[in-house]
């Protein structure tokens, strides 16, 4: 039987430590009752005891995966943008559904993060080469038949009802 390098309560299972030190042992071994210990201690007000350095790196992280998450939605709009656009023969119900799904997705994060508009506008043109990598592959079209240049307006991109016509 193993046991725990910390003390527990066995009441309430969260962890009993004394130093931000300890803390900081604890991230690497139980980053669940970690958390739970970091709450504790930021509701406490027991600032002395909480690991910072873990901490401000778990927000920083927090913020790098909310423009991924982003990232990968404008994506995945953009490649079915494009399907739909050059591939009309092959148009189906699941590219507009994703399209539909991941527009929701957009809305609900800049909803949530308003703060993150101007990351759209930013990101831009690398999510659209991202796509059209994506596109090219999957529809088995030269990277050259698609624009260099995203060809949709970002309200366009974000606008429910707007699906391009063919080429």
């Amino acid at each position: 039987m193993t046991t725990s390098p910390l003390p527990t309560n066995q009441v309430t299972n969260t962890v009993r430590l004394a130093s931000a030190d300890e803390l900081a042992v604890l991230y690497n071994r139980d980053y669940f009752a970690w958390i739970e210990a970091t709450l504790q201690r930021l509701q406490q007000q027991d600032y002395s005891s909480v690991d910072w350095n873990n901490l401000i790196e778990e927000i920083a992280d927090m913020g790098r995966s909310e423009k991924r998450s982003l990232e990968s939605n404008l994506v995945v709009v953009l490649l079915h943008l494009l399907k739909w656009q050059y591939q009309s023969e092959r148009r189906s119900k699941s590219w507009a559904a994703s399209i539909a799904e991941h527009r929701r997705r957009i809305r609900k994060q800049l909803k949530d993060s308003p703060s993150l508009k101007p990351f759209i506008a930013e990101e831009l043109p690398e999510s659209y080469a991202d796509s059209v990598k994506q596109a090219s592959i999957g529809a088995g079209l030269s990277i050259e038949t698609f624009p260099m240049d995203c060809p949709y307006a970002i309200a366009q991109v974000l606008d429910e009802n707007f699906l391009p016509d063919s080429t």
